[in-house]
């Protein structure tokens, strides 16, 4: 019994291993192909949706390192992701993974910004493959933090910042 858990959280960390060497190699040839094909697209307003999307992921994608440190009981010297408390204040009171939903604007924003149908082709599995990351970030937190993680679902939206604005305003 306890070989066969062994085995599958074995077969658990080859399979996120895998799937971040994918996803970064997703990345990467989607940042050099949108740097080939900077000057591609010619919908100027498809451009600065681009830019602004391109703005608030990288909003999203550097706060979080900042408030985990601050207020998420980060040993000194240890990685921002090496939380001991649940965060649920801040961007954390609107949407649960800004740092996925990040990935997800920034591969949408080198599609909007470029128009190129190979930024567009390689852009579909980072967001299917962040979405997923987000996912497992819930089951990850229902594990770290239980009943309390699960209580922060029912409230933050995972994603939708519109709605976790929405949700923010009615309180």
């Amino acid at each position: 019994m306890g070989y066969n858990k062994n085995m599958n959280k074995s077969k658990q960390s080859i399979i996120h291993r895998l799937s971040h060497f994918i996803l970064i190699g997703f990345i990467l040839a989607q940042i050099m192909v949108f740097f080939i094909h900077f000057n591609y697209g010619k919908i100027i307003s498809l451009k600065i949706i681009g830019i602004i999307i391109w703005v608030i992921s990288a909003i999203l994608g550097w706060l979080p390192i900042y408030i985990f440190k601050k207020k998420g009981g980060v040993t000194k010297g240890e990685s921002f992701v090496k939380t001991s408390k649940l965060i649920d204040t801040g961007i954390y009171s609107i949407i649960r993974h800004p740092q996925y939903l990040a990935g997800i604007l920034l591969s949408i924003a080198f599609m909007l910004f470029t128009q190129h149908w190979l930024v567009i082709l390689l852009g579909i599995p980072v967001v299917i493959i962040f979405y997923i990351g987000g996912v497992e970030g819930d089951r990850d937190g229902i594990k770290k933090f239980g009943q309390e993680y699960q209580n922060y679902i029912k409230k933050v939206p995972r994603f939708n910042f519109i709605l976790g604005i929405l949700k923010k305003l009615k309180k």
